[in-house]
């Protein structure tokens, strides 16, 4: 089975670490791991764009299959391999569909980092304006006590862990790790400090995050 996929994934990249995680949770080790620098540009290599063309990660394998969107990867793993692992969609359609809704909202949320995490990075200087910039700050900021207030037990959606926090949590570690205050958001914060101790999220924690502390980007939102 696993020894068929291959995952091709850069560190620390949220959509990359979800995939890792929904493999870890359905008994998949042993995929072909293949983990890429963006810095240095091997994400735009011959042999990801053969796979990917957009040349964006992850990109992955399963034998003949090929996807190459995160939520897509995750969902196919858990059809495919739904008797293995760890049952990651509940059969109760209330809680399937409060499932969905937290799993397509972490796009919002995504979204909403990026904008305003990535700012200066992808808007040229000549084209920043500080109103951009603070209504960016104001709409992320909306965002993550929209969560905070979703939050009423251990998980996302309901009682057990589910595919949205395969897919939403890695943004919620993400905030942290650019220095979301725990004492502004104490309930994503027990959220956060709950789920890294998960075995599928420690055992796919990003390595880059290993080697060093994180940054304090985000600490006066």
């Amino acid at each position: 089975m696993a020894k068929d996929m291959t995952l091709f994934w850069g560190s620390g990249s949220p959509p990359c670490w979800r995939v890792m995680i929904a493999l870890e949770e359905k008994n998949l080790q042993g995929y072909n791991s293949k983990l890429l620098s963006f810095e240095k540009g091997e994400h735009k290599s011959k042999e990801v764009m053969e796979v990917n063309p957009r040349g964006q990660l992850p990109a992955f394998k399963d034998g003949k299959v090929i996807i190459n969107e995160s939520y897509g990867i995750c969902m196919y793993l858990e059809d495919k391999y739904k008797n293995q692992g760890n049952k990651l969609i509940p059969e109760c359609p209330d809680e399937r569909a409060m499932m969905y809704q937290r799993m397509f909202e972490g796009l919002t949320l995504f979204q909403k980092l990026a904008q305003s995490l990535f700012y200066t990075r992808y808007v040229p200087e000549n084209e920043r304006h500080d109103s951009a910039l603070e209504r960016n700050t104001k709409e992320l900021k909306d965002e993550i006590g929209r969560w905070e207030g979703y939050l009423k037990g251990n998980f996302l959606a309901g009682e057990h862990f589910t595919m949205a926090d395969v897919i939403v949590y890695p943004v919620i570690a993400f905030l942290f790790r650019f220095g979301l205050c725990e004492e502004k958001y104490p309930k994503l914060a027990a959220y956060n400090n709950t789920l890294k101790e998960r075995p599928s999220i420690k055992a796919s924690w990003p390595p880059t995050w290993k080697e060093g502390p994180g940054m304090d980007t985000l600490k006066n939102l």
